[in-house]
């Protein structure tokens, strides 16, 4: 599963890491260092010319055919196993694919004093893009709205201790197949069900990162 990650440091980093327009960003959007579930927050997807641009989406996905918003909450995260077959998730996973940039993302480990949260990065101090779907929908108000989930997968050997699931992280190299509308499902299928060991560096931080309401740098420093 993944609930909780962090955004922050210059927004000219997702420009270089991703190659996509960030023209379209709030120039005020500020670093996020507990992004949760149903904020609004930076994706990037591809145009029909091939171009990538960053927008802002809210996560938690709503598919197109459904009658309200209230199904966000429980399609925040969406299993690599099952995109082609759930209702929910295998039209957009056939053509509204995107890349959810992050710093870090949080994972929590049980101990004899309760659960301790962990951040866990890339030990490069770059950036994950996580695979993710994206949907766009439209209320009975008439104001569309488009939503993200993040696609995840069996953990692997660094994350497994914590959590038996873990973030689809993409490899840049397959940023361009994975944004393609024209990519074969087999290819994609590949992409996802085997993910790119990324060495990474787990943290102990602070409890605090538990409330959606506390949002600041401490949240990612270490604890002893």
């Amino acid at each position: 599963m993944c609930g909780r990650y962090a955004l922050y440091g210059p927004i000219s980093r997702l420009h270089e890491q991703f190659d996509a327009r960030i023209d379209e960003l709030p120039p005020d959007f500020g670093p996020r260092y507990n992004a949760a579930p149903l904020q609004v927050l930076p994706v990037v997807r591809q145009r029909t010319n091939g171009e990538r641009v960053v927008h802002l989406l809210r996560w938690g996905m709503v598919p197109s055919w459904s009658k309200d918003d209230s199904i966000a909450a429980k399609l925040i995260n969406a299993r690599e196993e099952t995109l082609a077959e759930k209702p929910s998730f295998r039209a957009a996973y056939k053509a509204r694919r995107c890349i959810i940039p992050a710093c870090g993302f949080f994972e929590w480990k049980a101990g004899e004093h309760g659960k301790q949260p962990l951040y866990i990065h890339p030990a490069d101090g770059g950036l994950f893009g996580f695979a993710g779907l994206w949907e766009r929908w439209a209320p009975a108000d008439g104001v569309t709205i488009d939503t993200f989930t993040v696609i995840t997968a069996a953990a692997n050997d660094a994350i497994r201790p914590l959590h038996d699931r873990m973030p689809v992280i993409l490899a840049p190299q397959e940023y361009s197949t994975w944004l393609a509308r024209a990519t074969e499902p087999e290819r994609l299928d590949n992409i996802i069900s085997a993910p790119p060991v990324i060495p990474v560096a787990l943290i102990p931080v602070s409890k605090a990162v538990g409330k959606v309401k506390n949002d600041s740098p401490d949240l990612i420093l270490p604890v002893e």
